[in-house]
């Protein structure tokens, strides 16, 4: 299955989680689930841009990496309990 899971993601031009990819995660396939976080990593870090300050009480944008955990952690438990 892992020939499988990158040629069919690299080559999907549409952007989209080829239907195989989506059962097996489903069904808890580590690496399947691994190429769904992956899929979904760029989008949920630009959700997780928040203004942050640094020691020196600068303010900057940064990654609130809990968010990032959050919303990581919730794409996982919603791909398991998904109804197919």
């Amino acid at each position: 299955m892992n020939g499988m899971i990158n040629s069919n993601t690299e080559n999907d031009e549409r952007g989209l989680m080829p239907y195989p990819i989506i059962l097996a995660a489903n069904k808890g396939e580590p690496e399947a689930m691994k190429v769904v976080i992956l899929h979904y990593a760029s989008y949920m870090t630009s959700l997780s841009m928040r203004k942050l300050r640094d020691e020196h009480g600068n303010i900057y944008w940064g990654i609130d990496e809990d968010t990032r955990d959050r919303l990581r952690s919730k794409l996982m438990q919603s791909i398991l309990t998904f109804k197919i």
